[in-house]
């Protein structure tokens, strides 16, 4: 099986802890130069996917144009977690209360969703559905870099948790431009089928 190789975008626009990202956030320059210093990519590496969303997409496209890889897929699948609108271009201190008793309660209802948000079993779903696609692109392509986003990222390396897997992902650190090999899963997560190595 080929090796999946995940990367967090770099660096963008008013990121700060605790901060849920507007779509259109931008990388900044520091972003970039943390692109050029995550090269090379590991041995054998022969497309790139990518999340739609503004930071991961010119992350994946600056590696794109420094390697000479292609991007074969830009996948909707790989967007970060569907952050509800009233709090996005916030911080942790501003959180309006319809948020914080979501919060308060997202791990015993992980259905449930804060207004225009995606909950915690609809991420999980679209993470089980992710590595589906990532493992047949990379049967098409070969080694493959997916550029996505932290939360995203950690709940796709922790399927068999669930969706509390939303909890452990927001509390372990994926730096900018880091790379992680995806790991396959020995007792894959109900619906997802995926090869066993």
């Amino acid at each position: 099986m080929a090796d999946i190789w995940l990367m967090r975008h770099g660096a963008y626009e008013g990121h700060r802890p605790g901060y849920h990202a507007p779509h259109e956030a931008a990388l900044t320059m520091e972003g970039r130069d943390q692109v050029c210093r995550s090269l090379p990519l590991p041995e054998g590496t022969s497309a790139i996917v990518t999340s739609p969303i503004p930071r991961a997409r010119q992350t994946a496209t600056l590696v794109s144009h420094l390697t000479g890889l292609p991007i074969v897929a830009t996948s909707g699948l790989l967007a970060e977690w569907r952050a509800p609108s009233i709090v996005l271009g916030r911080s942790a201190e501003t959180y309006p209360p319809a948020y914080r008793a979501w919060r308060a309660r997202r791990l015993a209802n992980p259905s449930l969703r804060c207004e225009d948000g995606e909950s915690l079993t609809d991420l999980h779903t679209r993470a089980r559905h992710c590595a589906t696609f990532l493992h047949h692109t990379a049967q098409r392509h070969g080694p493959l870099l997916a550029v996505s986003h932290t939360l995203f990222l950690g709940v796709l390396t922790r399927l068999p948790e669930g969706p509390a897997a939303f909890v452990t992902a927001s509390r372990t650190p994926w730096q900018f431009t880091e790379l992680r090999l995806l790991p396959v899963h020995r007792r894959a997560a109900p619906g997802l089928q995926r090869p066993v190595q």
